[in-house]
C-alpha cells in the first residue's frame, strides 16, 4: 500500500484542507465561514456533528448538508482492512524525551497521532518534560525528532525561555532558531485555553508541526468551575477541549503532551490511582482522552520514576530518569 492509496482516508495522519471543498461545489464565504469557526480541514468537517456545524454563523441546515456531502467525497470514512490501517500506522513518529531509559519505556518516545498525558506531584519534572520535547521535537528523525515546530500553551504561566536555550546547548542547537520554531501563548482562563485550540487549525494548516503542548491541561478548568455544582458542566467543557486535541493529532500527524495536576485519594480506591494515594485530576473524561497515561513521582535522592498506567502500545512499566541544565536526562547524569 503507498501513499497515495492512503492518503483519502480519514486519520491517515494527511492534511486535506477545506479548500478542496471550493471544487466540489462550495463557495468560498461558506469556506471562510468554516475557517473562521476553527474548522480547516476535510477530516475537522466530517468529525464535527452537523449539529454543531449548524451553530456556525452563516451555515443553514442546507449548506451544512451540502459541505458534508463534499466532505465524504473527497475523504473516505467507511470501513478498510486492518492491513491499510496498518500502513497509516508506520506514519507515526517517535519523539525523543532526552532519556534513554524513559524513550525505551516508550518504545522510542512520545508518538504521533496520539495523545500522551503525564501527571504528577511538584519538582516530578513535568514541565521539563515538556521544555525538553520542545527542543527534541525540532532534532532530526535519525536523532529522536520529528524535524517539527512546536505550539505551546501555557496555562501556569511556567513557561521559560532561557531554559529551552539551556536544553538546545545540550543538543548543539542554536536557541534563538529553537525558540522561533516554538508558537507560543499563555492561556487567560478555560474559555481562552478552548479558543486557542480552535484556533491551532490555522497555524496546524501551514504545515511543519510536530508537536502541541498544553501544560498543564486542568489548571483554568479547576479554577473557572469550583465545587460539585459546576462539575457536570467542568467535565463537559473538558470532554470537548480534549476532543479537539485528539482530532488535531490524528489529522496533521503530531504529538499531544498534556500534563495534570494530582490530588489526594487518601483510600487510594479510585481509576489509576497511584501506590500514594494521589491521582490524576480530570476523572474519566480525561484517562480516556490519553491514550497514554504516565505517572511521574520522587525517587531516591535526586532520581525521579516515571511509570506507564495506561498505553495501547506498551506494557507496564517503569524508568528512572533526573533532572539538570539540560532538561530530562539518564539516572546515569546525576
Amino acid at each position: 500500500m503507498n501513499n497515495e492509496e492512503t492518503d483519502g482516508l480519514i486519520g491517515a495522519g494527511n492534511i486535506i484542507l477545506i479548500d478542496e471543498l471550493q471544487d466540489h461545489g462550495i463557495n468560498a464565504s461558506d469556506i471562510t465561514k468554516l475557517k473562521a469557526a476553527g474548522v480547516y480541514s476535510i477530516s475537522t468537517v466530517l468529525a464535527t456533528t452537523r449539529r454543531n456545524l449548524c451553530k456556525i454563523r452563516g451555515l443553514s441546515e442546507t449548506k451544512v448538508e451540502k459541505i458534508k456531502e463534499a466532505a465524504n467525497k473527497i475523504m473516505k470514512t467507511g470501513f478498510i482492512p486492518a492491513s491499510i490501517q496498518a500502513d497509516i500506522r508506520k506514519r507515526v513518529i517517535k519523539i525523543s524525551t532526552g532519556c534513554k531509559a524513559f524513550d525505551e519505556m516508550l518504545g522510542g518516545g512520545i508518538s504521533t497521532m496520539s495523545t500522551t498525558e503525564v501527571f504528577g506531584e511538584f519538582r516530578t519534572g513535568k514541565t521539563q518534560l515538556a521544555h525538553t520535547l520542545c527542543v527534541t521535537a525540532q532534532l532530526p528523525k535519525e536523532m529522536g525528532g520529528a524535524e517539527g515546530k512546536v505550539a505551546y500553551i501555557d496555562t501556569e504561566g511556567t513557561f521559560r525561555p532561557e531554559r529551552i536555550r539551556e536544553i538546545a546547548a545540550r543538543f548543539d542547537i542554536d536557541g534563538d532558531t529553537c525558540l522561533n520554531n516554538i508558537s507560543y501563548v499563555r492561556a487567560l482562563n478555560s474559555e481562552h485555553q478552548n479558543e486557542l485550540v480552535e484556533q491551532l487549525g490555522q497555524y496546524l494548516s501551514e504545515g511543519g508541526y510536530k508537536l502541541i503542548i498544553v501544560d498543564s491541561i486542568i489548571a483554568l478548568f479547576r479554577v473557572d468551575y469550583s465545587g460539585r455544582g459546576e462539575l457536570g458542566e467542568r467535565q463537559q467543557k473538558l470532554n470537548q477541549h480534549l476532543s479537539r486535541l485528539g482530532r488535531l493529532s490524528e489529522d496533521f500527524n503530531l504529538a499531544v503532551l498534556l500534563t495534570n495536576q494530582v490530588q489526594s485519594d487518601p483510600g487510594a480506591s479510585a481509576l489509576f490511582a497511584s501506590a500514594d494515594g494521589r491521582k490524576p485530576v480530570g476523572g474519566h473524561i480525561l484517562a480516556h482522552a490519553s491514550q497514554t497515561r504516565i505517572l511521574l513521582r520522587k525517587g531516591r535522592g535526586e532520581e525521579r520514576v516515571a511509570k506507564i498506567q495506561d498505553s495501547p502500545d506498551c506494557k507496564e512499566n517503569e524508568c528512572t530518569y533526573c533532572l539538570g541544565a539540560g532538561g530530562i536526562l539518564d539516572s546515569s547524569g546525576i
